[in-house]
């Protein structure tokens, strides 16, 4: 019993040693982790501590810098501010100083003007005084002395504009000439065309001249059916071995031509045979006439024309104008319109075909009333031409005024084709009245003596009276008559105004 008593003592006191050795142990660990925690919480105040004054110092930099910059900003601004307030009063004082100036000049001019108004009042009282003692000492009226003062102021006005006629003239050939020399030479150059010109016949040689006698037909009918059928007048005269055909429609008449020179070949003539050798030689004709246009725009590269436009351009293979042959003239022009156009910078396809198509009217002008560049114009238009085209067409012969360069360069590539060695010939009726017209203009002047026409019409020469026309006159009135001419006359080429003023002085020895 007491050893189990004892046991139980031990046990208890094991158990308490064990307790009080646990719980030693036990606070030692918590001592420790609280002083650990306690080092631990130090350490990150320390830190913290650290980090804050660290902070403190960065954000007190940065206000410090940012301090400076406001600064550096504020004395940049300021001293714009000032520069600006030192230029404002410059200008201010620049201001008063022209608003002092401007008020000394009004003062002057208050005092000039002042000045002047008693002039004036003491020139007009010198003037009427002028004038009373002039008109005393002349014997003139005011209203004698006014016409022989415009007398003079006339005689003035007519030698100045006799000089500035002259420099303008001199000015515009030394400017224009060498490149339009140029231009022409290269385009005449490279459009090397036939000098003779093919013209329409309308003359038909027969084998014999009883062979008149069938053309007539029995009591005239086969010549009745003829010129009915074909729109034309068969003349039968005392010509030997040969009849015309006359007609206004150059198309007819070559019909009429092809139809009697089948008929003389082909030795039957009735009016049936006459009937059928028309339609032959209309169908023939017509075919020539549209392969003809069609040749034209193929051989200008213009293929986008209406189908009405190139047979009308067909139409003029037999036209001809003063001997040369319309169709050849328009492809001449339509050539010469490229070149140029090409030399000049310019695109030379609407060149060409206002050239080709400038005389298109001539086709038609014998059916329509007016100049034939006005109903070419009205043609090309009608069939959707553009209107710069429309209106190169039109003002190739100053019908309208020309406006476009293109108008301007068919006006020169026309004149170039026509005015060429061997391009036209006249009738002698319409040669003479060309002649008796140029005169006649240029006799029409005041002071002109005696008028000639040379050079195939080319040129007039004028001669005046030398106690009526003085130097200065002469170029005023070689201006006036070209310029007459140029607006009243129809001609080829151009026509040179020369004005010749000669003076003699006489005397006799006895």
């Amino acid at each position: 019993m007491p050893s189990i008593v004892w046991l139980i003592i031990g046990l208890v006191a094991g158990a308490a040693l064990g307790y009080v050795i646990v719980r030693y142990v036990a606070n030692a660990s918590t001592k420790k982790a609280s002083e650990e925690a306690s080092a631990m919480v130090e350490d990150a105040k320390r830190q913290a501590e650290t980090m804050r004054r660290e902070a403190a110092i960065e954000a007190k930099d940065q206000a410090l810098k940012l301090k400076q910059e406001m600064e550096a900003e504020n004395k940049e601004r300021l001293k714009e501010v000032r520069s600006a307030e030192n230029r404002l009063t410059q200008r201010e004082e620049s201001l008063d100083r022209r608003v002092e100036s401007l008020d000394n000049r009004e003062r002057q001019i208050s005092s000039l003007q002042g000045q002047l108004e008693k002039r004036e009042r003491d020139i007009v009282a010198t003037e009427a005084e002028v004038g009373r003692r002039l008109e005393q000492v002349a014997g003139m009226t005011p209203e004698e002395a006014k016409h022989e003062l415009l007398d003079t102021i006339k005689d003035e006005v007519t030698h100045e504009s006799a000089a500035i006629i002259r420099e303008a003239e001199t000015r515009a050939k030394a400017e224009a000439d060498k490149k339009a020399r140029s231009i022409l030479s290269l385009a005449i150059q490279r459009v090397a065309a036939d000098h003779t010109a093919e013209t329409t016949v309308s003359t038909i040689h027969i084998p014999s001249d009883d062979l008149k006698g069938r053309i007539i037909g029995r009591e005239g009918r086969n010549i009745r059916s003829f010129e009915s059928l074909t729109g034309t007048n068969l003349i039968i005269d005392d010509t030997p071995e040969c009849v015309s055909i006359s007609c206004f429609d150059p198309v007819r008449r070559e019909i009429g031509r092809v139809t009697m020179e089948n008929l003389v070949a082909d030795g039957r003539i009735h009016p049936a045979r006459i009937e059928e050798m028309f339609g032959k030689a209309e169908a023939f004709v017509n075919q020539r006439v549209q392969e003809a246009g069609e040749q034209a725009t193929f051989d200008t590269g213009i293929h986008d024309l209406h189908p009405e436009i190139v047979t009308t351009l067909g139409r003029l293979r037999y036209r001809t104008s003063y001997g040369q042959n319309v169709l050849n003239h328009s492809l001449e022009v339509a050539y010469l319109c490229g070149v140029m156009a090409s030399e000049l910078g310019l695109d030379p396809v609407p060149a060409k075909r206002a050239g080709l198509l400038h005389d298109l009217g001539k086709a038609v002008d014998h059916e329509v009333e007016g100049s034939h560049a006005i109903i070419g114009a009205d043609l090309a238009r009608r069939f959707g031409e553009k209107a710069d085209i429309v209106h190169a067409i039109e003002a190739h012969h100053n019908d309208v005024e020309p406006s476009s360069v293109l108008a301007v360069l068919v006006q020169a590539a026309d004149a170039i084709s026509a005015a060429r060695p061997g391009a036209r010939k006249e009738t002698l009726d319409a040669y003479i009245k060309r002649l008796e017209k140029l005169e006649e203009i240029a006799n029409s002047y005041a002071g002109v003596d005696r008028t000639y026409a040379i050079q195939a019409g080319r040129e007039v020469r004028v001669m005046v009276h030398p106690d009526k026309v003085d130097e200065a006159a002469t170029t005023v009135l070689a201006h006036d008559i070209a310029q007459r001419i140029e607006n009243e006359m129809q001609y080829p080429g151009q026509v040179k105004v020369v004005v010749i003023r000669e003076s003699r002085a006489v005397s006799i020895a006895k």
